[in-house]
């Protein structure tokens, strides 16, 4: 499968969630995907130091070979090339896709490479929480699900979800960037 391979290239992270859902064929994760990996360690062939860029707090469902949906956390909106650079060839056309990210002020929606991708501004919390949110989905609705199968119940809802914006050239999306003033004073004091 898909996704047990990205894992196994060491292209996972701070993974929550990764196995099989009730679908058949169908495989998720939930967890920080790799976007450039950290660099050997010295005299080591396979020890890496920690990524330098990461897809955070993704929830991803795949079959065999490609991406059905993924979502999650972009720092900057232009991170997206990077990805697309490391995974385009597990996304289609139909590939669904919802990301928040921290540098835009308002929901985004632009077409790259043929892959449509979905937008919204990111505050703060955990983004599986502000998804369900977006998408009103209820505590109640993923109860007794197994962790494979809410990601399941995300998709069916982001299948519904619309940026209510007109689709816009990358290029133009990336002038209309906002600068991030993040708290120097961060966790419990």
């Amino acid at each position: 499968m898909l996704l047990e391979n990205i894992d196994k290239q060491g292209l996972t992270f701070i993974m929550n969630v990764l196995g099989k859902t009730s679908e058949a064929g169908i495989s998720a994760y939930r967890g920080d995907l790799v976007l450039i990996q950290g660099a050997l360690r010295e005299g080591s062939t396979t020890d890496r130091k920690p990524p330098e860029l990461l897809l955070k707090q993704t929830a991803i469902l795949a079959d065999s070979e490609k991406f059905i949906f993924v979502s999650g956390l972009f720092e900057e909106l232009a991170h997206v090339q990077t990805f697309l650079e490391k995974y385009k060839s597990n996304l289609t056309p139909d590939t669904l896709t919802l990301f928040f990210v921290e540098n835009i002020a308002s929901n985004m929606q632009v077409v790259l490479d043929g892959i449509t991708f979905k937008f919204v501004p990111y505050k703060d919390g955990m983004v599986w929480n502000e998804t369900l949110d977006l998408l009103y989905i209820e505590k109640a609705d993923l109860k007794g699900q197994s962790a494979e199968d809410k990601v399941v119940t995300v998709y069916e809802a982001a299948k519904g979800f619309s940026t209510k914006t007109e689709t816009i050239p990358f290029e133009e999306a990336l002038t209309k960037t906002i600068v991030v003033k993040k708290d120097a004073a961060v966790g419990p004091v």
